[in-house]
């Protein structure tokens, strides 16, 4: 493809600028793979609006069946890279499950996800919620309201199920922090028992995110975290009602990643800066001109080789606003970030609070150094091809060069803008860790159906 790019332009002369000065690319012919979620937009938008190609790249895109074929596809290389889980990277490294060296030099996007009840759930629920002035039910709302829920359906012999989309997802990990912080025990994972169910109060399972309104609808489930459209999709179909979103869960959340191997980056070091060029033009394009194109996405993720869900549904999350029950809707602008506040650099802190997930959990079964989680995070999380790749788009005249972190050390200011106001602190993770009232503490781990140590 390349020869066949040269010879037009050799015998032509008809290139363009941003063609005449891409990188001299290893491989430009890429399979990427996703899941049909909104938040996979930056792929969407860097295939449609040309972005691959004026850097060379002639990419086909892929819908998975579920995270974890994504994942396997990557580190075998049947795909060369993926919109991913932020936490799959990560686990893959430590060795959770599959052990590959996976990396990132992309951050696709902030918040994005919610947390839906069942509407029999959600009529219990509101028995614990204050209203406003309008009758109106006062976000954000605590896990604290479904507890009493919990305990009745303890009462009767019924286990309450919840589902999430993978045991490193952001949606376990946000759902298991929401569920916490009301007083819920989300359950412990063990090396002899990754059912993430030990000593649960809620007992969480894993449910592909467009599977989420049927399980929930046939009540296999009771609620579910997932991102859009399929928190709105339970609105509109009328079978659920979405109570929080991570947003409110955790201000401007990390949430996916786009992963490729360690060798691929290695194999391809002018390959991974163009697509990162690309990536960073779309999610540039999505947030321009407070989100002026948010709409022209809407259509482009509402095809059928995208997400494929009704544009209306699409919408009602990524123009900026958000509906609860029926009728409920509200401005939330910044649902869905692909670009502001540093949206794509792929910070340290943020691999590091994945990771003190992990450790909280009980899926790294043991204690760990602070100096062990700054290592992980700096094996996985590339902010210098990141840096690279907005450096030349500046020279380019294409991006602006305050638009980028120039000067961070990779890790987010401490930040109290979460749901119990436990401050977060990336370069202290054994502290934080231990300064949340449930989970494992320093020096515990999970022995049998007990917390020990």
């Amino acid at each position: 493809m390349k020869k066949l790019l040269a010879a037009i332009a050799t015998t032509t002369c008809l290139v363009s600028p941003a063609l005449a000065e891409m990188l001299d690319v290893e491989k430009d012919e890429l399979k990427f793979g996703f899941i049909k979620l909104t938040d996979m937009a930056p792929l969407a938008v860097a295939y449609e609006k040309g972005y691959f190609e004026d850097e060379g790249l002639f990419v086909t895109l892929e819908p998975q069946a579920n995270w974890k074929v994504l994942l396997d596809r990557v580190i075998d290389g049947e795909l060369d890279g993926a919109h991913m889980l932020a936490g799959q990277p990560l686990a893959a490294t430590i060795g959770f499950g599959t052990k590959a060296h996976v990396i990132t030099p992309f951050s696709m996007d902030l918040n994005g996800n919610g947390i839906t009840v069942s509407n029999e759930v959600w009529a219990e629920m509101k028995k614990n919620i204050p209203v406003d002035d309008a009758g109106k039910p006062v976000h954000p709302i605590s896990a604290s309201a479904l507890k009493p829920v919990v305990e009745s359906y303890r009462a009767e012999g019924k286990p309450f199920n919840m589902g999430m989309v993978f045991p490193v997802s952001t949606h376990n990990y946000e759902l298991r922090y929401w569920l916490a912080a009301g007083g819920l025990e989300p359950g412990y994972y063990s090396p002899d028992d990754v059912s993430g169910q030990i000593g649960a109060d809620v007992l969480l399972s894993v449910t592909p995110p467009p599977q989420m309104p049927a399980t929930l609808e046939a009540g296999t489930i009771y609620g579910y975290c997932v991102g859009e459209p399929w928190n709105q999709q339970a609105v509109f179909k009328g079978i659920g009602v979405p109570v929080i979103t991570d947003y409110e869960i955790w201000k401007n959340n990390p949430e996916k990643v786009f992963g490729i191997t360690a060798e691929f980056a290695e194999e391809n070091p002018n390959t991974t800066l163009a697509l990162t060029k690309a990536l960073i033009r779309a999610a540039m394009w999505l947030d321009e001109n407070d989100n002026a194109n948010r709409p022209e996405a809407v259509e482009i993720l509402a095809r059928s080789e995208y997400v494929g869900a009704d544009a209306e549904v699409i919408a009602n999350s990524m123009t900026g606003t958000f509906e609860y029950e029926k009728g409920d809707k509200r401005d939330v602008p910044d649902f869905n970030v692909f670009f502001r506040y540093y949206a794509t650099y792929p910070y340290y802190s943020d691999a590091v609070w994945y990771l003190s997930q992990m450790r909280r959990w009980g899926q790294i079964p043991e204690s760990q150094s602070d100096d062990w989680y700054d290592e992980v995070a700096k094996s996985v999380y590339k902010p210098d091809i990141y840096l690279q790749a907005a450096q030349m788009l500046v020279d380019e005249g294409i991006a602006d060069k305050a638009d980028f972190p120039w000067d961070t050390d990779g890790y987010r200011e401490p930040t109290s803008d979460i749901i119990d106001g436990v401050e977060y602190n990336g370069r202290t993770p054994n502290a934080y860790i231990d300064s949340l009232p449930i989970g494992l503490k320093s020096g515990q781990k999970v022995v049998g159906n007990k917390v020990e140590g």
